[in-house]
């Protein structure tokens, strides 16, 4: 009886675990988002003529309220106000796409003739 017990218990600690593993986040729910993504990163601005690009840049991450900011290395101007989605880890709008996650950054965004990028990890 004490075996079969034993066995029972550690049937349920197991799925527990599995159950709370989930890979699955929103980002609208949590922070885990949060933080600093390196790796390339470009911006252009034509009317300036400015054009920046580097294989070693990074981008941190900001919440604020329910908006994210996404500032940049290398001189390159941040976006700010980015709503996510609920239940969505992905934002695309009439500017562009933003996709993240716990382990990957990648932008592709335009606004004002202005174009920001970045394909980062963590």
């Amino acid at each position: 009886m004490k075996k079969i017990a034993k066995h029972m218990g550690l049937l349920i600690c197991l799925t527990l675990v599995a159950v709370s593993c989930s890979k699955d986040n929103d980002p609208t729910d949590d922070n885990l988002f949060v933080g600093t993504y390196n790796g390339s990163v470009s911006y252009s601005e034509p009317d300036t003529e400015t054009e920046i690009s580097t294989d070693d840049g990074r981008v941190t991450v900001v919440k604020v309220g329910d908006n994210y900011r996404f500032d940049f290395s290398n001189g390159i101007p941040s976006i700010n106000g980015v709503t996510m989605e609920k239940n969505q880890n992905i934002l695309v709008n009439s500017s562009g796409t933003i996709k993240i996650d716990e382990g990957e950054l990648i932008i592709a965004f335009i606004e004002g003739g202005e174009t920001w990028g970045a394909n980062c990890t963590r």
